[in-house]
């Protein structure tokens, strides 16, 4: 019998009514002859309370006590399912990321599965049972609980469908799969009935929040394909899959927008070997994720780095770089205020004109380019934040994203 996964966000959890409403999916997916494993988020905003309940008792919670308290929303949620199913006479289990076996490193707050142990959940299958899961969550070699970061829940999903040998791994949420934009800042979004792995990588890195980009990784990875639906209703969604071949895909596919960045900029940088190394070797041991790069040299022997980060990394790592460039004797800004707009397709790279077009339309609605990056797939601009509706707005039109 195949095992299918299912993973129902925070946002599908709301109520004792949405989750009866959820767990009766899942019986009837069960009833169709699969074998069920469910990763579940917490209910709503409970990770948020979570935090700020943290926040209320101390300026700077440690950060395992704090993985601690918010791996218990996931519980929560898991427990409830599990009810739920057994009053509809559904055989269940819940089990916690612990119980299940579900090992991570030891970066508190953004740990990364390293192994997922699955004798515990073969074992309840075995019996008849669904397996309820907790999402977002694993422990160390030595017991201790960790949280996988925002969105950490996809991840967990789609971990489980790749060592269970899973067909397909469903992500449930409130949004009825992948658009061509984000539908509250353009309307006339189109749902996307299918996308290759490396689009939605590149659109959930770029500020697509339907899914997250580490499950993306995994299921091309692993070749599991992952359907993103909405758990209101019964219609199909959006397929992440291998895709189609190269030629047919050459065009933009999607425009996705990231308005959670900042940017440090160290100037008067001696240009020479090992001073990048210097500066970014401590974020990568702090686990600050670095986006943007830009290095800039003149002619009197000095360098400017500039790098993007998320503005929940800015005050750390404005600390680590400040450290480095006092020692030497450079000069450290900062700004909080800046966006990701960016254009994604597989083959943009090999066909012209897709930049000039990009660069123009913006220009046209004089918004201006802070910094552009680019991938085989993607072109990116820096812009203002408070420019990205309209420039969202006017790359979707110029793409003609709106039509098939």
């Amino acid at each position: 019998m195949a095992v299918l996964v299912q993973k129902y966000g925070g946002s599908s959890l709301t109520s004792a009514e949405r989750i009866r409403a959820v767990a009766d999916r899942i019986r009837r997916a069960r009833e169709a002859g699969n074998d069920v494993v469910v990763v579940v988020s917490a209910m709503g905003d409970t990770t948020d309370e979570l935090i700020r309940l943290a926040h209320l008792v101390s300026d700077d919670p440690d950060k395992r006590e704090l993985d601690l308290l918010l791996s218990t929303g996931e519980t929560v949620s898991a427990t409830l399912m599990a009810m739920a199913l057994e009053a509809m006479r559904c055989p269940v289990v819940s089990l916690t990321g612990a119980q299940l076996g579900i090992r991570t490193d030891r970066f508190y707050s953004r740990a990364r599965i390293v192994d997922v142990q699955t004798d515990r959940v073969v074992g309840e299958l075995k019996k008849g049972r669904c397996v309820i899961v907790t999402g977002f969550q694993g422990v160390t070699e030595e017991g201790d609980v960790t949280t996988l970061g925002r969105g950490g829940s996809d991840t967990s999903a789609v971990a489980l469908g790749c060592a269970l040998g899973s067909p397909k791994c469903e992500i449930y949420t409130d949004v009825d799969g992948v658009f061509t934009a984000d539908p509250r800042v353009v309307p006339e979004a189109r749902l996307l009935p299918s996308i290759s792995y490396e689009e939605m990588l590149e659109m959930a890195q770029m500020g697509a929040r339907v899914m997250h980009p580490r499950a993306v990784e995994l299921g091309e990875l692993y070749s599991l394909p992952i359907e993103v639906r909405s758990s209101f209703h019964e219609r199909a969604g959006t397929l992440i899959h291998g895709g189609d071949d190269m030629e047919v895909r050459k065009r933009v596919r999607g425009i996705a927008h990231d308005t959670d960045v900042a940017k440090i900029t160290v100037a008067g940088v001696p240009d020479r070997p090992g001073i990048a190394h210097a500066i970014f070797a401590p974020l990568a041991e702090a686990g600050v994720s670095v986006d943007v790069i830009v290095q800039t040299a003149n002619l009197a022997g000095n360098a400017e780095i500039s790098f993007t980060v998320a503005r929940s990394d800015l005050a750390a790592a404005l600390d680590l770089t400040q450290r480095v460039s006092n020692e030497l004797g450079a000069q450290v800004e900062s700004l909080a205020t800046l966006a990701k707009v960016s254009i994604v397709g597989t083959g943009l790279q090999s066909a012209p004109g897709y930049a000039a077009k990009m660069f123009g339309t913006l220009s046209e609605h004089n918004i201006n380019i802070d910094t552009i990056t680019t991938s085989d797939i993607r072109i990116t601009c820096i812009v203002e934040e408070s420019a990205v509706p309209e420039a969202v707005q006017a790359l979707h039109a110029t793409f003609e994203l709106d039509q098939e």
